[in-house]
This record gives C-alpha cells, sequence and structure tokens, in this order.
C-alpha cells in the first residue's frame, strides 16, 4: 500500500516537472521607494537586488502570482 502511495506522489512529480519546464523572465523596473511593506518583501523575496534587473524564473503560477501582486514595479519579459 505504501509503494502505491509513492507511486502516484512521484507521478504527480512527473507532471508538474513537464507544466514546469517553462522558463520566464522577469524585470523589476520602478523602485519600491513608496511601495507597501508587503511589496518590497515579495520583490526582494524574488531575488531581485537592483533596478531593471532581469531574472529567469521558472512558468509556475505561484510565480506570475507573485509577480501579480507588485504589477507597477515588475514585468515580464517575453
Amino acid at each position: 500500500m505504501a509503494s502505491e502511495k509513492r507511486e502516484k506522489r512521484s507521478g504527480a512529480e512527473d507532471k508538474s516537472d513537464s507544466n514546469a519546464g517553462g522558463k520566464i523572465k522577469i524585470q523589476f523596473y520602478r523602485s519600491v521607494i513608496h511601495a507597501s511593506s508587503k511589496q518590497k518583501v515579495m520583490v526582494r523575496s524574488l531575488g531581485f537586488t537592483k533596478l531593471n534587473q532581469i531574472l529567469e524564473r521558472p512558468d509556475t503560477p505561484s510565480m506570475r502570482g507573485a509577480v501579480a501582486k507588485a504589477p507597477h514595479l515588475l514585468r515580464i519579459v517575453e
């Protein structure tokens, strides 16, 4: 029974890996000086340290949601 659960878990991981195969480029293009503290934490948690920095992250719904929390500070570069 435990092996069946392991098989199900490993199958779910394979699906998430195939969906997360894409990458998105995110640009930090506006200063966080007048942004709320939650938005400052979100930008920092994504890994941004400098203005106009572009980072490549996995294309997942959670990552797109993080970018959507501060659309006036971050943009997705295609």
